[in-house]
């Protein structure tokens, strides 16, 4: 039995702004209407695989058990109490795999959630391939066929050939420069490093207690100490903290002597950037790739997206324009790679819009900061049904309430009373209240706060039903 492990932690700062850290690019819709995580369950359709394990932190938890319900996958979620880099994590998912395995010993399929694959078949395909190798205690790896000389991937050299279906692995080697790459391509016996791999949890193990037994050993004792509530299992803090950071290539892949490479070509991109993304989306007649409300005139080689507003270029070419609800962002297609510097900049100022979109999800549901200025604060909140706010307190700020759809149930105070379309009430600083949706419709409101000051960690939770502090 194959268990598929997605890594869907990473804060995707490249892809500012639309990636946020509280909400990066494995959760959103970049290339289809499905988002990156999304698809990358759909993928595994057809394949001999029990439900996936998916790992990501704290801060994603109930992005990812939201996203993965709407596409009625049955995951387990690993929640890493900090980053420590692949193979702390693919440990955490190893062990926990030879615990809820029958067998005992399952094959491990290792994703990104955050990859493009167009041609799923030949993915497919290529994991079929690996599984026949990894059943024989190889560990493997997937290298993709280059199509140019890329400089942003590392490479793999590939060895002797099995079967004609793959290849001892002969060398990992590090990001190129372009000549050095244009020698790997016209070569022929280098791939790109996908980042993707497969082998036996058990054989795994093995070999990061050969290579790097102090990760292992901080992994197991984590493990030991996990608590599990729901969908969500989680490691012990204090001993995964502990843990080094390493990758899985430096921990594992580059000492074994048991690597193998399965070619696949299958459309693979990482999106690693919007130049990347624009590589893969599809374009006019002038190359472009027009994403919402854009219109152009006389404009060449772009990406160009909107979220919110109206987009207009005249006379530009090769730039990557990208609109949201808060920000835009303009730079030029050869130098996409820096946008991560925008991020420090903004996380050096202490600003919001590094971590946070103007929407922002919550597992109730979401809300919408509409406007705010001087001591007041407008949001349009939506809960869905079944959906309940924490039982809470504000030291700084009161709250009008206004039902615009659907039907709030609202506790004041020791009062509990249903607020309908059109009514609304009003929430005293210093009161305890709570908001919940009793209803089968979506819950619409617009909440007017007003007071000295408002920001979110002006909140003192009484009871939580999604476990929050």
């Amino acid at each position: 039995m194959i268990i598929p492990v997605i890594m869907a932690g990473g804060s995707g700062t490249r892809l500012w702004p639309m990636s946020r850290s509280l909400y990066p690019k494995q959760f959103l819709p970049l290339v289809n209407d499905s988002t990156m995580l999304e698809d990358t369950c759909q993928r595994l359709q057809g394949l001999k695989a029990s439900a996936p394990l998916v790992i990501c932190g704290e801060d994603h938890r109930f992005t990812v058990a939201e996203q993965l319900r709407e596409d009625g996958e049955k995951a387990q979620i690993i929640l890493e109490p900090a980053g420590r880099n692949t193979a702390p994590a693919v440990a955490l998912a190893a062990l926990q795999a030879q615990k809820q395995s029958s067998s005992g010993d399952p094959l491990l399929l290792i994703l990104a959630a955050d990859h493009v694959i167009r041609d799923v078949p030949a993915f497919q395909k290529a994991v079929i391939t690996a599984a026949s190798f990894a059943e024989k205690g190889q560990l493997v790896t997937f290298g993709i066929v280059p199509t140019g000389p890329e400089t942003g991937y590392g490479y793999i050299r590939t060895g002797e050939e099995l079967s004609g279906l793959a290849h001892n692995v002969a060398e990992f080697v590090e990001k190129p420069n372009l000549a050095t790459a244009e020698q790997y391509v016209s070569s022929g016996n280098y791939l790109w490093n996908s980042g993707m791999f497969m082998f036996k949890a058990s054989r795994y193990l093995e070999e990061l207690q050969s290579h790097r037994p102090e990760i292992l050993a901080a992994c197991e004792q984590a493990m030991a100490e996990t608590r599990e509530d729901v969908d969500f299992v989680r490691p012990g803090k204090d001993a995964f903290l502990a843990c080094p950071d390493d990758s899985i290539d430096y921990a594992v892949m580059e000492k074994t002597a048991d690597a193998v490479v399965v070619p696949m070509s299958c459309g693979w991109n990482d999106v690693g950037s919007w130049s990347a993304l624009w590589d893969v989306s599809s374009k006019d007649d002038a190359g472009n790739a027009l994403h919402g409300d854009v219109l152009t005139v006389a404009t060449k080689n772009s990406y160009i997206r909107s979220d919110s507003k109206l987009v207009t270029t005249v006379g530009v070419e090769d730039l990557v324009i990208v609109e949201s609800d808060d920000a835009i962002m303009v730079a030029h297609k050869d130098q996409v790679q820096d946008v991560k510097q925008i991020v420090a900049q903004l996380k050096a100022e202490g600003r919001s819009e590094a971590q946070l979109h103007r929407k922002v999800y919550r597992p109730w549901g979401y809300y919408d900061s509409i406007d705010c200025g001087p001591r007041f604060q407008v949001k349009r909140i939506v809960v869905k049904p079944g959906g309940k706010l924490s039982l809470q307190m504000h030291h700084h700020r009161a709250e009008h309430w206004i039902v615009v759809s659907g039907t709030a149930k609202v506790t004041k105070g020791e009062e509990t009373f249903l607020v309908t379309e059109n009514q609304s009430t009003y929430i005293p600083l210093g009161v305890t209240h709570r908001l919940e949706n009793p209803g089968a419709i979506a819950l619409e409101m617009i909440e007017v706060q007003s007071g000295s000051y408002l920001g979110e960690d002006d909140i003192v939770r009484f009871e939580d039903t999604y476990g929050r502090g």
